[in-house]
Parts: structure tokens; C-alpha cells; sequence
């Protein structure tokens, strides 16, 4: 009597190898004791990349580019506030493996080494019946029915990789570009100009800006900083304290944006006392009603009245609480009326108990600073804009403005829930990158030495390009009526995580498979465990997306220590569904075999 054939290794593909990718297989090492049981398993990990620093923390990249966040506020570890049902593998911050003060602001190579280590760490927590393989290719396309093994395609390779399941961890990725981003470069190549549209700034080939010319900046968030890094200490520039000494190599840089000014500053104190108990106003419970609506829900009718409620509540709970002095109440009576107010209501109420305007929290005019602000020339709008610089940093390092701190918990909380909302647009994005996720202080400090030497100018808000007579030129409504024309144009953005513009071939061919994205260009995704819908809204049995390109992103592959970590659960809940998927006792055997890369251990 013959033997069956044994059942083959389960087989997981996980394509991204970078913190995020790093981040699920922590995971799967901290839920393997409990959900799989000793049955032997392949994880095929694919990225061109090296494991655990991926592409944007690779090694090869300059020292000059560093991280926007205090060394003790990155981990990739969780602790015992996530929100997850597996269990808790505590680890060292950065800032505690590095050996580096806690204030230090790292550059991005000391991070991709921290990575590289935290990935190392994850793969020897595995049990010892998993084998990790490194396939340093690019994932073409995946195969096979719902209810059948998968079939991941790499490039140069013949055979494909099978698998049970397939996660995808892709993190960022480059973009086609729209239509007006392929007419702006046409016009370039047509009339011998230079347009870099959005990417990579750290990948980017900066070389064909020359020394001295007039450069056009759209964009004033993290990738100008980098822009800005890159072509002034990164071609011999450097700082005498608060003066700029040029090389002589640098372009002189025009730089505008919808805004017109910097992302804010990080704060540069520590926190004292209580926290604002949140959430308050926009907790679980209001996340699941506004899911629960059957006709649906609109972010500014319905979502942002609640996270505007909830921004000042933590507001005013730190400005009573902390600084008594600057108010004419006590906190338990304001926070009652508080709570029962509509917003027009509370408005007035503020009005009448916080006397300084400057104490109260204006969310539109943070937003949109330069909304009727006008200057009568260009001169004139630098000087306002290193105001407006120079204000923001001192504020942002001055306790005595300490509200704004408990603002930043409120935004984390609050991103926490929206994430459970799924799409809601990119102004949200935007907006908390603007408050919460701005520059270090020590590179606006560089900024405003650029400004004063004139190697960088400011344009103003509503930036608008055209291109005409040979020429880029943009405009401002901050000025209006002046404009400025220039050879080079440089989109200073990430590109956007659009599944229909991605050049990412794995993604472009599951969108062209089947699978749904949202109005915003999303991948759809299953908000519990991160499963693949199609356009029915029907959850794949086999294929997971965790990252910016689903519409179940989160705030970061990592986070500071002890705030909730929306990745960190997410990657729990897929974590926890794919072991549960292969302990099943039987699975479809494939003709297929992995070409196997060198084993990870």
C-alpha cells in the first residue's frame, strides 16, 4: 500500500522587507507560540532592498540626511498600551540601542542599522521549525484562485515562488506621473529645461541644478528639507552659528506650496505632569457609529467635528491644568460646558475664559496661515516669513506653551481612529504631518540662515506653476501680481500611493486583477486583519496588505514609545490571522517548489 505524498512546508510570501515587513515578523515570532504549533514553515521575504532598513533606511545614503524625530521617540517594538490580543516583546527605543542622547535627532543610517538589528532580532524569535529566505528581487505579479496556493513571480526568475498566503509590506513607492506632472516634463525635455517630479528626494539626481541659477520649489514639507540639505551642506556649505557660509556651488531656491510655510518645528521640551485623558470625544465608540451608518459618513459633515472637539479638549485640559494663571475658571466647570457645547458655543465660551488669544487653540488658522496675508513685494514676504519661522521656533521650545504638546497626543489618539475609518481623503494627512510630524528645530534654524545669505526665497501660499516661453514660472497669491521664472522646477513630495499610477507591477496587476481601491486610489483592505477586498468588498482568503498604499495606513512603520501604535496593531491582527490560516491541518499541495535564497539563519 502506498505511502500519501507528505503535505509540502507551509509557504508564506511576504513582499517588502523593510520596517514594515520587519514589523510583521515580530509579530509572527510573538504569536507563533500560542497560534502554530511546531508544523514547519518558509517565509519568503522579497525586496530588492536589504532586510529590516529597506530602501529609505539603506546604509548607502548621506550621512547629512537625518531622522525628524528625538532618537527616544522611535521604537518598533510594542508595549502595554497597543491595543492587540497577542502578546507584548519589549525592546530597546533607538535612542537606547544607539547608545545616543535621547534628544539626539539620528541620521536615517543610524536608523537602517537599528532596523537591520530589530529584523535580526525577529527572525532568531522564530521557532525553530521557520526558515526565513532573503530574495533580493522585485515581486512582478501574484497568481492562483481564492482557493488555491499562490504563485508570486519575481523578476529573473523562471519558477515561481508558492505560497499559502501572501502579505504585502511595500511600504513607499514610486509613481507614474499625472497629467499635469507629464505636461510639465514634456514641456522640460521640449525646451531644454530641468523638471524633477515628485520622489525620493535621498534618490533623487540633483545634479543638473546648477550653481547659481534660480530654482522653483513646490513643496515646503520633509522632502524640501532633504532638497534643501542636499544642495547646500551636500555641496560644501556649512553653518558658522546662525550664518550661512556658502560654496558657491549651490542654486539659488524659490520655494512655495499650497501653505506657504514650513511644516511646525518639533517641540523641543519634555512633559510634565498629567496627560489629557484621551480619547474623550472621539474614542471606539464613536468610530464604530459613524461604521455603522448605512448611508455612510462624510469626513467634514460628520468625522472632523469630532476631531476638532477632541484637539481642544486636550488643548484646554493642559492650558486649566497646567497654566490655572492664564484663565479665569477652574477646569471641572469649563469642561462641563465644554462637553455640552456645539461649536459655535464653544467658541464663544473660550472667548469668555481665556483671555490671550494666543492661549486659545485656532485649528483654521493653523492650517492656513497665510489666508489673506498680503505683501506688496517679494522682500517684503521674507521678512515675514522668518517671522513667522522664527516665532514658531520659539514657541514650539517654550513649556509655557505646553498645550501645544497635548495637542500632539491628541492628533496621535485621533489617528488612531481614523485609521479604522479607512479612506478619508489626504487633507487629514496633510494636516497632522503639519502639526505633528514637521522638522526638527536645529534645520528651520538652517532654514532661516538660508533665507538671510539668499540662497533660498520664499514664494508664498497657493503656488501655481505654468510654463510658457521657454520658461517655468510661478506665482503666489501672498504677492499678487508678481511672479517668478526659471529653468529648473523640482516637485519637492513624495509621489502619491495610488494603485492605478504605481510602478510597483505587483500592485498595478492586483488592482488589474480584481482587487478594489478607493476614490483616493487605495488599495481596499479588511480593516481587521488587513485582507485584500475586490469590488464586491469581499476579503481574499489568501492575500494581506499592510502600509501606505492601503487605505488602512498608518502614521508610520514605527512610533514613539507608549502611544498606541496603529501599525504595531495592525500588524498584530495580520499577524495573528496568517498563523491562524496555516495551522490548519491540511493545505493544497502545489507542483510548484521555491527557489530558495540563502536562508536568513
Amino acid at each position: 500500500m502506498s505511502r500519501p505524498a507528505p503535505r509540502p512546508r507551509a509557504s508564506l510570501v511576504v513582499v517588502g522587507a523593510g520596517p514594515r515587513g520587519t514589523g510583521l515578523l515580530e509579530r509572527i515570532a510573538a504569536n507563533a507560540p500560542e497560534l502554530y504549533g511546531g508544523r514547519g514553515l518558509d517565509i519568503h521575504l522579497v525586496d530588492p532592498y536589504p532586510p529590516g532598513a529597506g530602501r529609505v533606511w539603506r546604509a548607502r545614503q548621506s550621512p547629512l540626511l537625518w531622522m525628524n524625530s528625538h532618537a527616544e521617540d522611535v521604537t518598533v517594538f510594542t508595549d502595554d498600551t497597543v491595543e492587540m490580543a497577542g502578546p507584548v516583546r519589549p525592546g530597546p527605543t533607538l535612542h537606547e540601542w544607539a547608545a545616543v542622547d535621547g534628544r539626539t535627532f539620528a541620521d536615517r543610517r543610524t536608523q537602517g542599522a537599528y532596523l537591520r538589528w530589530a529584523y535580526q532580532r525577529a527572525v532568531a524569535g522564530l521557532p525553530a521549525d521557520v526558515v526565513v529566505y532573503h530574495h533580493a528581487r522585485r515581486a512582478l505579479r501574484v497568481e492562483g484562485a481564492r482557493e488555491e496556493r499562490q504563485r508570486v513571480w519575481l523578476d529573473g526568475r523562471d519558477t515561481p515562488l508558492p505560497a499559502d498566503l501572501v502579505v504585502l509590506t511595500l511600504g513607499h513607492l514610486d509613481a507614474e506621473p499625472d497629467a499635469e506632472q507629464r505636461e510639465l516634463s514634456a514641456y522640460a525635455r521640449a525646451h531644454g529645461l530641468v523638471h524633477l517630479p515628485p520622489d525620493f528626494t535621498a534618490d533623487s539626481d540633483l545634479s543638473a541644478l546648477r550653481p547659481g541659477e534660480p530654482v522653483l520649489v513646490r513643496g515646503l514639507g520633509l522632502a524640501f528639507v532633504d532638497l534643501m540639505v542636499l544642495l547646500t551642506e551636500g555641496r560644501g556649505g556649512r553653518y558658522d552659528g546662525d550664518t550661512y557660509v556658502p560654496s558657491g556651488r549651490e542654486p539659488v531656491l524659490y520655494v512655495g506650496s499650497r501653505r506657504g510655510v514650513p511644516y511646525h518645528s518639533k517641540i523641543g521640551y519634555d512633559w510634565t505632569g498629567d496627560r489629557p485623558p484621551l480619547p474623550r470625544f472621539f474614542g471606539p465608540a464613536e468610530t464604530e457609529a459613524l461604521l455603522a451608518r448605512p448611508d455612510g459618513f462624510d469626513f467634514r459633515r460628520d468625522v472632523w467635528p469630532l476631531v476638532e472637539k477632541e484637539l481642544g479638549f486636550a488643548h484646554y485640559h493642559r492650558l486649566f491644568t497646567a497654566h490655572p494663571e492664564r484663565v479665569r475658571t477652574g477646569w471641572a466647570g469649563f469642561e462641563a460646558r465644554y462637553a455640552a457645547a456645539g461649536p459655535d458655543e464653544r467658541a464663544a465660551l473660550v472667548a469668555a475664559v481665556v483671555p490671550d488669544p494666543a492661549d486659545r487653540l485656532d485649528l483654521a488658522a493653523l492650517d492656513r496661515p497665510l489666508d489673506a496675508v498680503r505683501y506688496g513685494s517679494h522682500a517684503q514676504l521674507q521678512e515675514g516669513l522668518r517671522r513667522y519661522v522664527e516665532a514658531d521656533l520659539r514657541r514650539r521650545h517654550d513649556p509655557a506653551h505646553s498645550p501645544d504638546l497635548a495637542v500632539f497626543l491628541a492628533l496621535l489618539s485621533v489617528y488612531g481612529q481614523l485609521v479604522r475609518l479607512g479612506d478619508i481623503g489626504g487633507w487629514w494627512h496633510g494636516f497632522f504631518s503639519l502639526l505633528a510630524s514637521g522638522p526638527p528645530g536645529p534645520r528651520l534654524r538652517q532654514l532661516l540662515a538660508l533665507s538671510r545669505a539668499g540662497v533660498v526665497r520664499f514664494l508664498g501660499a497657493d503656488m501655481a506653476v505654468t510654463a510658457g516661453d521657454g520658461m517655468f514660472r510661478a506665482t503666489s497669491a501672498t504677492v499678487p501680481g508678481a511672479a517668478v521664472e526659471a529653468r529648473a522646477l523640482v516637485e519637492a513630495r513624495l509621489p502619491h500611493p495610488t494603485v492605478e499610477r504605481a510602478r510597483d507591477p505587483l500592485l498595478r496587476a492586483l488592482h488589474a486583477d480584481g482587487a478594489a481601491a478607493t476614490p483616493d486610489g487605495l488599495l481596499a483592505v479588511d480593516r481587521t486583519d488587513g485582507r485584500v477586498l475586490d469590488r464586491a468588498g469581499r476579503p481574499h482568503p489568501r492575500r494581506f496588505a499592510l502600509g501606505p498604499h492601503t487605505d488602512a495606513r498608518g502614521s508610520g512603520a514605527f512610533t514613539r514609545p507608549r502611544t498606541g501604535g496603529v501599525a504595531f496593531r495592525q500588524n498584530d491582527a495580520t499577524a495573528r490571522a496568517v498563523l491562524t490560516f496555516l495551522r490548519a491541518p491540511e493545505r493544497p499541495a502545489s507542483p510548484h517548489h521555491a527557489l530558495l535564497e540563502e536562508p536568513a539563519r
